[in-house]
């Protein structure tokens, strides 16, 4: 088991904190969701968590964390068709939202810019995937504009989130910092 665990136990807090962030964004996504009859899809607040899972965990464990969480999401609403898509959506937008909001000194603006980029994916992975994959073409671009919706509504809330975490030092130490000092906003 060499290599598993750190001496500062960092691997084990990122695998225990990107199960926490699945779980999160796993239950964001099946509680609060507004049914889109015409792809049997649906709006959620799921994005708020994989932006959040970007900027706080990194690409890798954002990755993961937003990946897993978001298709065990679509096998528990029963669109497992999605799952496979979703691995790959959710995952990269965890994984721009790290290294776009890393590599612009992880300011305010940075973090809208990067939450934008992230919906630019999931919006198009989607379409192009109901379009092309599942055969929904014109179902899938009437899809769009509730898409942005929820688009709209992840970025505005990881942010609102985020602003808050970091404003109070509790919750900053134990949330941002995974209680090593060294903050990740």
């Amino acid at each position: 088991m060499q290599g598993v665990i750190c001496i500062n136990g960092t691997k084990i807090r990122n695998i225990v904190y990107s199960a926490l962030f699945a779980a999160i964004i796993c239950i964001a996504t099946v509680i609060v969701r507004i049914p889109v009859p015409a792809t049997k899809g649906y709006i959620n607040l799921g994005d708020c968590f994989v932006i959040i899972s970007g900027a706080v965990l990194g690409p890798l464990y954002g990755f993961l964390a937003s990946a897993l969480g978001s298709a065990l999401s679509d096998i528990i609403n029963g669109a497992a068709y999605f799952v496979p898509a979703t691995i790959i959506i959710k995952g990269v937008m965890a994984l721009a939202v790290s290294l776009i909001y890393g590599k612009t000194g992880r300011k305010k603006f940075s973090l809208l810019l990067s939450g934008i980029i992230a919906e630019i994916i999931m919006t198009a992975g989607y379409l192009v995937y109901e379009a092309f994959v599942l055969g929904y073409k014109s179902a899938a671009v009437a899809e769009l504009p509730m898409n942005a919706i929820q688009g709209a509504a992840g970025i505005i809330l990881s942010f609102i989130l985020l602003t808050a975490i970091s404003k109070n030092t509790k919750l900053r130490e134990i949330f941002l910092t995974g209680g090593n000092g060294n903050e990740h906003i």
